[in-house]
């Protein structure tokens, strides 16, 4: 279940792993998520998508709101510590071991958040200043580039014009 909400939250929020990760049980818990980006510091707030949320009730409901999310199994070597958020490294191969399970290869940490992107362009064109923006870029061409937009789907868009 943490590996699958892991993968949902993810494609559903745009963050990078590395901010999925230190998600606790009590930012869930409202219909909207706020979370300070570690990289560039943005603010970030996206909501919980209805495709998962009966799941996370679930999952959190005998979570403390201090709790990780994605809390490790295992004690953490250096600090001796427990419940600590799972490693970026941990994240990357249980999501390489599923893409194997489906036949998928070039899968990564960024695919999540990628795959969001995708998706929202692909819903509606329109939305490429929003990911620009949400993905921090200021040419549309390298946010075209990130979510992989190809020449072939571009040569598909010019045939459905009108």
């Amino acid at each position: 279940m943490r590996n699958y909400l892991f993968f949902c939250i993810g494609i559903y929020s745009g963050l990078r792993v590395s901010d999925l990760i230190t998600i606790q049980a009590g930012e869930v818990r409202s219909s909207h998520v706020f979370k300070m980006e570690r990289k560039n510091k943005h603010n970030k707030r996206f909501i919980i998508h209805p495709s998962y949320r009966f799941e996370l009730e679930l999952y959190i409901a005998d979570m403390q709101d201090h709790e990780y999310l994605f809390a490790s199994r295992q004690r953490k070597t250096i600090s001796k510590l427990k419940k600590e958020p799972i490693d970026r490294s941990t994240a990357y191969r249980f999501l390489t071991e599923a893409a194997r399970l489906f036949g998928l290869s070039e899968i990564g940490n960024h695919t999540l958040r990628k795959t969001w992107g995708y998706r929202l362009y692909t819903q509606d064109e329109a939305n490429l200043a929003l990911l620009m923006e949400a993905f921090g870029h200021r040419d549309f061409r390298d946010t075209l580039r990130y979510i992989g937009i190809t020449q072939d789907m571009l040569d598909r868009a010019t045939l459905r014009m009108r």
